[in-house]
């Protein structure tokens, strides 16, 4: 799992740096204001899911999915630190398929 460094939004703008996703998924610090942005730049769609680590408030734990058609890009987020952090204080992601998939992990 890589892990990717959270970019921070300001006033100033940000030009996001994108980096390929990894196959074996990739992790971010989240410090409850971090968002996921997915660009999917093949030709298939792809599935990404965030790995929820404790159950949400209504007691089921259950993980975020969510579709990225092809060409297309998502912005996931954000993350409640007590249910998606695991004990490094990271989110962990993977996707179905990582081939031309980029992501940024930006914080507001």
């Amino acid at each position: 799992m890589a892990v990717l460094a959270v970019q921070k939004i300001s006033h100033a703008g940000l030009n996001p740096v994108y980096a390929a996703a990894d196959a074996g998924g990739d992790e971010f610090p989240n410090g409850g204001r971090v968002f996921l942005q997915v660009k999917n730049g093949d030709t298939a769609q792809k599935t990404v899911t965030i790995n929820s680590q404790k159950p949400c408030d209504q007691g089921f734990d259950h993980d975020i999915t969510v579709n990225i058609p092809a060409g297309e890009e998502r912005m996931i987020g954000p993350f409640d630190p007590s249910r998606f952090n695991n004990s490094a204080g990271r989110v962990e992601v993977s996707y179905s398929d990582a081939t031309g998939v980029t992501v940024a992990a930006l914080e507001v």
